[in-house]
């Protein structure tokens, strides 16, 4: 879900130049010559005003279906999307996770992304669901750590849900309060993942997923 400002600062010069009184008759040197004209001070530099940070590029989302989805809008770290695949349309919020680790260290994988997805034609609303960007070790569980408390996920492939639906409308309730998720996993040659998504805009994304599917 994560610009450098420049500061310009004038210099005032001021210059003050006299020309030197040189007599050429006793007269003259009777007569004190004038000063020569002080130069005007340069006026200092206006700031140069600084410039608008860049509005966050909203995750990319998969195809679903083999359908490309449509952004709806970007909120903090999360995009919110609808699709139709097969003709059925669905919504959802999405993220990638902004720090990922594995056990033993720095193995590949796919992308990772978390949704939060709703589907009026099967009435489902706020399904948690994750793609972990490998495939899963058979029969395992994943987990959804969030405030202290600790969300089991079966999975399947490289995708994995909540065990408990009746759990889902509480977890998806805190983390529309903010903070961070970990989703952990392990792949099915062993490697253990810990995936941290942060929460901001995810509210907002809800939101719209909720105008957009009703």
């Amino acid at each position: 879900m994560k610009h450098p400002l420049r500061s310009i600062f004038g210099i005032l010069l001021l210059l003050a130049t006299f020309a030197p009184a040189l007599p050429a008759s006793a007269q003259d040197a009777a007569t004190p010559a004038a000063p020569a004209d002080k130069p005007k001070a340069k006026p200092k530099p206006k700031p140069k005003p600084k410039p608008a940070p860049a509005a966050a590029a909203a995750p990319a989302a998969p195809t679903i279906g083999g359908v490309q989805p449509t952004l709806l809008g970007t909120y903090g770290d999360w995009g919110a999307y609808t699709a139709s695949p097969n003709g059925k349309k669905m919504c959802f919020a999405l993220a990638k996770p902004g720090k990922m680790e594995t056990k033993p260290a720095n193995r590949p994988r796919d992308p990772a992304y978390l949704f939060i997805s709703s589907r009026p034609a099967e009435k489902v609303k706020d399904e948690v669901s994750i793609i972990i960007g490998y495939g899963f070790k058979p029969n395992s569980d994943a987990t959804i750590d969030l405030a202290g408390a600790s969300y089991a996920m079966y999975t399947q492939g490289d995708g994995a849900w909540i065990k408990n639906a009746a759990e889902e409308p509480r977890l998806v309730d805190a983390m529309r309060k903010g903070g961070d998720v970990i989703v952990k996993g392990v792949s099915a040659r062993g490697t253990e993942t810990i995936d941290t998504y942060s929460l901001k805009g995810l509210s907002q994304a809800l939101d719209k997923v909720g105008e957009e599917c009703q």
